[in-house]
């Protein structure tokens, strides 16, 4: 239940805080006034796109904070929880949006900062608007689809069915790509054979290929690198190198010691390195002769060279890119070697996936013809309350000619608005204000069913007026029995019918317009006074009178 609204800078409005009670509140005003303004705080926390031009003008930034509480915060907490967001305290939820001029938008729920789409997915689960257009839904197959799947409780069967169809319908898509896309031409055969053994020569690790980029390396450098090696070489083990020279000093080192016995130190030292120079000098000498690239090494080492450097090219830059190429043209030539039976094998699955899809959508039809005929009963009852009497309403099966995502069957929802006229789909009869009320006669036999606490009603009621406008009234006020209810109206006869009451009004006596948004609820004399406006003229003593008896009739 939405407790407390505050709303900062927002359009023409520059601050109110607002209390709200369950049950059913109207939101009267003149045309014009800015009513549309409490709707718009609404849309924002339930996650609509803005832009900064709703800021009032003068203001950084705008803002609207709202309290909910759910008694029952469950399913809400567990949505917070996969958006990691922190839980309902003692069952309240607080949202809070601001827009500003200069900086980011900034989104809050329950204190932790949230995304746009955290705001959305929430806001489905805590407000339902019914706009202007709302009627208009009902003339498309799919709203009344899903009105009968939500009267029939149809949603656990639905999910089986669909995770059946999905099935199917994977199984069809892999038969036919692999059926019209998988057989390849004997020339793209040979080109996958080809590509695929100059492959299967590399061996793919980062240890492989790092060793045959370093020989190809030393391979195009090789004679300046044998130069190098043996000139090196030379320097360590040659006539005049450096162990020659070494071998000296040796001598004369070892002449020392036997002279001075403090000199051992020095004599073992230079025999350390002495046979570390040896060391290099075999290296050195290994070094130059590996780098003696035989010419049937050099054109293999050449070859494969190539072909990494043109699969890397063509397959993405690096080994997990040309490793998982290499996979796929084993898997498409892995099923060119056994198509037929590939094709076989899924023709067979599909078969049965269908089969199983086929059962459920039986199941689920089943349970929409039964439910068509109760829904169309409990209805047609309602409706004939919101001013059709002599009407007929009924609910008609329709079979689609193959499995579709919502099952093998359509609805149709057939209105007789009149006596002795044959009922015709709705969207061939029915005017605006007929939409209207058969769209309020069903959410009012639907509203039980419905698990989102509070429904907005945009001036639905809208081509109404007279003793129906009552009945709508009332049929708001039997929603709000298990709803809370927010509707926009300029129906006295609906206002009359609420426990709560808003005002929207705009000042324009000054220099700037400015609109406030009062409860009246505790006020009979203010809730008169409205209804009389609503109904004409406030200052008429007949307005004022039939003012008092549609709230003495609603109470």
């Amino acid at each position: 239940m939405l407790q407390s609204l505050r709303i900062r800078n927002l359009a023409l409005l520059e601050e109110v805080a607002l209390e709200f009670e369950a049950g059913f509140t109207a939101v009267t005003g003149e045309t014009g006034a800015g009513k549309s303004i409490l709707l718009g705080a609404l849309s924002l926390l339930a996650g609509e796109r803005a832009d900064k031009t709703i800021i009032r003008q003068g203001a950084d930034s705008c803002e609207v904070e709202a309290s909910l509480y759910l008694a029952a915060p469950a399913r809400m907490d567990a949505l917070l929880a996969g958006l990691d967001l922190p839980p309902c305290e003692d069952g309240l939820l607080i949202l809070k949006r601001s827009l500003a001029r200069e900086k980011a938008p900034r989104i809050s729920v329950n204190g932790s900062l949230a995304t746009l789409s955290a705001l959305q997915q929430i806001g489905e689960s805590w407000i339902d608007f019914h706009g202007p257009s709302e009627p208009r839904r009902l003339l498309k197959d799919s709203c009344q689809l899903e009105l009968l799947d939500l009267y029939g409780r149809a949603a656990p069967q639905l999910s089986v069915y669909q995770t059946a169809y999905a099935q199917w319908v994977q199984l069809v898509a892999e038969q036919k790509r692999i059926g019209n896309e998988t057989r390849l031409s004997p020339a793209q055969l040979d080109f996958l054979q080809g590509q695929l053994a100059r492959l299967d020569a590399l061996e793919l690790t980062e240890e492989a290929i790092g060793t045959l980029e370093r020989d190809f390396h030393r391979m195009t450098q090789a004679q300046t690198l044998i130069e190098l090696a043996s000139r090196l070489a030379e320097g360590l083990s040659g006539e005049d190198g450096a162990q020659s020279k070494l071998a000296g000093v040796l001598r004369e080192a070892r002449q020392l010691q036997e002279l001075d016995a403090e000199s051992t130190g020095l004599v073992e030292r230079l025999t350390s390195v002495s046979v570390e120079l040896n060391d290099l000098a075999g290296e050195v000498t290994a070094l130059a002769e590996q780098l003696q690239f035989d010419p049937e090494q050099a054109e293999q080492l050449q070859e494969n060279m190539n072909a990494w450097l043109d699969m890397k090219r063509k397959h993405g830059g690096d080994l997990a890119a040309v490793i998982a190429a290499r996979d796929d043209m084993r898997r498409q030539l892995a099923e060119q070697g056994d198509l037929e039976g590939t094709l076989l094998r899924l023709e067979k699955q599909a078969a049965v996936a269908k089969q199983s899809a086929v059962k459920e959508a039986g199941i689920l039809r089943a349970g929409r013809e039964k439910a068509a005929k109760a829904l169309g009963k409990v209805a047609a009852r309602t409706i004939a309350q919101v001013g059709f009497e002599k009407s007929e309403f009924l609910i008609r099966i329709v079979p689609l000619p193959a499995l579709g995502p919502t099952g093998d069957c359509g609805v149709e929802f057939m209105f007789s608005p009149n006596v002795g006229e044959a009922p015709l789909p709705l969207n061939r009869i029915a005017s605006s204000g007929e939409l209207a009320r058969v769209m309020l006669a069903l959410k009012s036999v639907l509203a039980d069913l419905d698990g989102v606490p509070l429904l907005v009603f945009d001036e639905v009621d809208a081509n109404v007026g007279g003793e129906i406008g009552s009945v709508v009234g009332q049929k708001m006020a039997e929603i709000a029995g298990s709803h809370q209810v927010l509707c926009v109206t300029h129906l006295p006869q609906v206002a009359a019918k609420a426990t709560c009451h808003l005002v929207v009004a705009k000042d324009q006596s000054k220099a700037r317009a400015v609109v406030t948004i009062m409860p009246i609820q505790a006020s009979r004399k203010n809730r008169i006074s409205e209804i009389a406006r609503m109904l004409g003229d406030r200052n008429a003593a007949s307005a004022q009178a039939h003012a008092e008896k549609l709230l003495g009739a609603a109470t």
